[in-house]
């Protein structure tokens, strides 16, 4: 993991010493004799489980200690999962640390491979679980034992009408390694494998996109071209794994009866179809006063007419674009997080303490960020991109706020503890907002002040807006592609129509980015999952609204919301705080705190220009 060319050591050199995660928490190695033990062992356990209660969870559900018995099962499942998910995940983490590596991604495909073939066996509990009469489960659950695990019991049941028959669902299963699993990883190392040639110099996607947020335009321009000449030259590829994935959810979606092509997501999110729909609507209808009226503001601010689609994410001439060190970005979001609850800010210094945070740009490293839970047993690990932005700062207070969510529902157990994606993206973007305020309370400079409230705003449209957007061009492909395979021409022109529809008449899309479709990564591992982000920020919003109107006892109710996990429903979670999703009003209330941004905004430009 620490190869690194010259530039990248000049780039640690003015960032400071960047951490990189140690996996030995999870395993040593690949090839370690802890890993070869654990896959011994749990595969035994397996098949012993296997043995015990395949076939037989229907009948002793009924039985007069059916509770007792069912109670006993479901632990023993999820210590089992428990044991595999650790597997899974260092697989995982291996892996992304070099996506090129042809060691790393061996090593993944065998465990991967490995751990396909051992689960088929635990495919029968959750089929037979569903299959108990309703009135025989009501009873066990009577039984405390069981009780605790009704959350999960009853999202599992939701489940009921699509589910197929055991064989049937063992072929999905097994297939899913040749299937959509092999495209997942087809994207992941084509996209790591890519260069882009900027003014000479050859660099990855991480420092490519980093360059449409330089000062310098002609610098920007180059960036985009540059994305644009190579993501053309590869639109054969991207084309064939984004037509062959949503055939592949066609597919299951009718075996499996939904009735909507985002009803899967919705169902695995535990929101229901209505409360997407409204927020959707909500945003549609805010784009004119939203994202139509910065980006007019921010075009006569840059002096020009419209902006070219490289300008979107420029910096304003007022943005301070120092080089933020590692030291001071991790003190910054330490504090903010402090300020608000101490426990926050214990628990994210773990993750500095321990190593498990990977910061640096390497080759071959996935790109962008995220937070891993693993299992319960073990802990998250959180990977960056860190170049010393302003927006890098935000993206280490956005994935350690994950990272603080995951370590505190942890003791829910592994079948609690998972927070459906919706909810799931509430700490990170609250973290963020904890960290921005930090920042713009300590910037007295009106000119700078300008440019953080923007930088701000702008991280909300992306959040909001643009990933509204994403959904509506996923709806779109997903529904044309039932019709017939989509040609990358006919890709890039629904891109642009929705582009253009979210961003507005200010931005004029110059000839190539009808190509930037390719290289967002939920498209291919998560269809349909942007919405979270937009449904975590306009809650975080509504959060952040009463937190500021001092509601009572807000800190222990956001910390009881995050230490819950997936243990309850999004409008129990909420109910504490008088929330609640299904209103439509609720949406409008987190958009317009936006709008309230891009008011104060307008009354700065007034004041310094």
């Amino acid at each position: 993991m620490n190869d690194r060319t010259s530039a990248d050591e000049t780039a640690s050199s003015a960032l400071g010493s960047l951490p990189e995660w140690n996996l030995n928490d999870l395993y040593p190695g690949p090839d370690s004799v802890e890993l070869s033990r654990d896959f011994d062992e749990v595969a035994a356990q397996v098949k012993s489980f296997a043995e015990r209660y395949r076939g037989k969870i229907v009948d002793h559900a009924g039985s007069t200690e059916g509770g007792a018995y069912l109670a006993e099962a479901v632990r023993s499942y999820e210590a089992i999962s428990d044991r595999l998910g650790r597997i899974a995940a260092f697989a995982s983490l291996y892996y992304v640390g070099d996506t090129t590596d042809p060691k790393r991604a061996k090593a993944y495909g065998d465990i991967t491979d490995r751990l396909n073939r051992i689960t088929t066996d635990l495919i029968f509990f959750t089929l037979e679980l569903n299959r108990i009469g309703d009135e025989v489960l009501e009873q066990a659950l009577r039984t405390d034992a069981l009780r605790y695990y009704e959350p999960w019991i009853r999202e599992l049941r939701r489940w009921r009408p699509h589910q197929l028959d055991d064989q049937v669902e063992t072929v999905f299963h097994e297939l899913e390694q040749t299937g959509a699993g092999a495209w997942n990883r087809l994207f992941d190392e084509t996209m790591a494998s890519l260069t882009f040639e900027v003014d000479g110099e050859t660099l990855r996607l991480e420092p490519t996109l980093n360059l449409l947020m330089d000062h310098d335009e002609r610098r920007r321009r180059s960036a985009a071209e540059a994305l644009a000449k190579t993501f053309k030259e590869n639109l054969r590829v991207f084309t064939l794994i984004t037509n062959t994935l949503a055939k592949d959810k066609e597919i299951s979606d009718r075996w499996r009866k939904f009735e909507d092509i985002a009803d899967s997501r919705h169902l695995s999110n535990s929101v229901e179809r209505e409360v997407v729909d409204a927020l959707v609507s909500s945003v549609h209808a805010a784009y004119p006063r939203l994202s139509h009226r910065y980006y007019r503001m921010k075009a006569r601010w840059l002096g020009k007419e419209k902006l070219d689609h490289w300008d979107r994410n420029a910096p304003l001439p007022q943005e301070d674009t120092r080089v933020i060190r590692w030291d001071e970005a991790r003190r910054t979001v330490l504090e903010a997080y402090g300020e608000f609850a101490p426990r926050m800010a214990e628990t994210a210094q773990l993750f500095f303490d321990r190593s498990w945070i990977d910061a640096p740009v390497r080759p071959g490293k996935a790109p962008g960020a995220f937070a891993h839970p693993t299992v319960p047993s073990a802990h998250p690990y959180v990977l960056l991109n860190y170049q010393g932005k302003t927006r890098d700062v935000m993206t280490l207070a956005h994935e350690l706020g994950h990272g603080v969510h995951q370590v505190l529902a942890a003791r829910q157990g592994l079948l609690l503890s998972q927070t459906p994606l919706t909810l799931a993206e509430t700490a990170s973007v609250f973290g963020e907002m904890l960290t921005f305020r930090r920042l713009l309370a300590q910037t007295t400079d009106p000119r700078k002040r300008k440019a953080l409230l923007a930088s701000k705003v702008e991280d909300m449209l992306n959040t909001v807006v643009r990933q509204i957007a994403f959904y509506t061009f996923e709806r779109r492909v997903h529904t044309e592609r039932r019709q017939g395979e989509l040609t990358a021409d006919r890709l890039g022109e629904i891109w642009l129509e929705v582009q253009r529809e979210c961003l507005g008449d200010a931005i004029d899309f110059k000839p190539g980015y009808e190509t930037f479709w390719t290289y967002i990564p939920h498209f291919i591992h998560s269809p349909f999952y942007v919405y979270a982000y937009a449904f975590g920020d306009c809650l975080v919003n509504s959060l952040y609204a009463l937190y500021e109107e001092a509601h009572e006892d807000f800190v222990e109710k956001y910390l009881a919301m995050l230490e819950a996990g997936g243990s309850k429903h999004h409008s129990e979670l909420l109910a504490p705080f008088g929330l609640n999703a299904a209103d439509p009003a609720f949406w409008d209330k987190g958009l317009l705190m936006i709008e309230r941004l891009i008011d104060e905004l307008e009354a700065a430009d007034e004041v310094v220009g």
